[in-house]
């Protein structure tokens, strides 16, 4: 049970891991609600997201990180460069890693990179619900013997398990220090991305397989109606016509569907009535516009 201080205490945990790992599920576990977007599929989460939680006298910045991996583009770049730049300045690194995957070259590849770095480097061991159970001390005494990590949990986020503990252990070791951000703030993301990303997400959900990863959401228009209400437009940009006809479903029907969805979570988080409008363009090297760079929260990289 975390030991209550009279003391504010603040501080930066960044979580880091391969792709698919469940960081974003994380952040919204650890915060209370949800945050972060999160699929099935690696590679969901693009850019460096804050999400903040509250325990006791401590307020968690919890920053949730793209999957690292090998990047082949340029928004593979900048999604990398985000990752790393998020663990910078972290009074502690979590390096998240499905259980159920098991080691491969991605995990110890990360593990290597951070092993010498001078911050608190706890290891979470995620998924512990549906991973074989004989395995994961295998998989944890290998990764220590790599990196020697300060502490290791092991945890679901999708079910709770193993929660309460690490959130115990990372509210003890923040440092002393005023709160950065208001009591009722959870997350440091705009309105306007916030409105990107679950639209996003819902292209991820209804369509599965079907589309790859040559998405990203533009904003055209947001704008707050003289009834309170929200106004806003996006286009769903892909590279080919045939990813434009997938999203656009016969007669329409897919795309309504994403539009549905994505409006009433929009309306529940934001407590407000939204009117959201989106239609597809197919723009070939949309990941080479460097203002929608700046939309996704990415840096412009080499």
């Amino acid at each position: 049970m975390t030991e209550i201080s009279t003391s504010p205490k603040c501080g930066v945990v960044a979580l880091i891991g391969a792709p698919n790992a469940g960081k974003s599920t994380l952040i919204n576990a650890l915060v209370g609600q949800k945050v972060a977007i999160t699929s099935s599929k690696p590679q969901t989460t693009r850019t460096r997201l804050l999400g903040i939680a509250i325990e006791n006298e401590a307020q968690l910045l919890l920053v949730d990180t793209p999957g690292i991996f090998e990047p082949r583009r340029r928004l593979d770049r900048a999604m990398v460069s985000a990752a790393w730049e998020g663990a910078e300045d972290a009074d502690i690194i979590v390096m998240l890693v499905d259980s159920r995957a098991g080691l491969g070259p991605k995990v110890t590849s990360i593990v290597e990179r951070i092993k010498h770095r001078p911050e608190k480097l706890i290891l979470v061991m995620n998924k512990v619900d549906i991973a074989a159970k004989d395995k994961l001390l295998t998989h944890v005494t290998k990764l220590n013997d790599l990196c020697g990590f300060d502490e290791t949990f092991f945890v679901s986020a999708k079910t709770g398990d193993g929660l309460d503990e690490l959130k115990s252990y990372l509210v003890d070791a923040m440092p002393e220090g005023p709160w950065h951000f208001p009591e009722d703030q959870v997350s440091d993301a705009s309105e306007r991305l916030l409105a990107a990303e679950i639209t996003r997400e819902q292209v991820f959900r209804q369509l599965h397989a079907e589309l790859p990863y040559a998405t990203a959401i533009a904003m055209e228009q947001y704008k707050e109606r003289p009834d309170g209400s929200l106004e806003i437009h996006q286009q769903i940009l892909v590279e080919k016509p045939t990813q434009r006809a997938i999203i656009l479903g016969k007669g329409g029907h897919q795309i309504k569907e994403i539009g549905a969805r994505a409006r009433a979570e929009l309306s529940e988080i934001l407590g407000k009535t939204v009117h959201l409008y989106l239609h597809v363009k197919v723009s070939a090297n949309w990941d080479e516009d460097k203002s929608l760079y700046q939309d996704m929260g990415l840096d412009w990289v080499k």
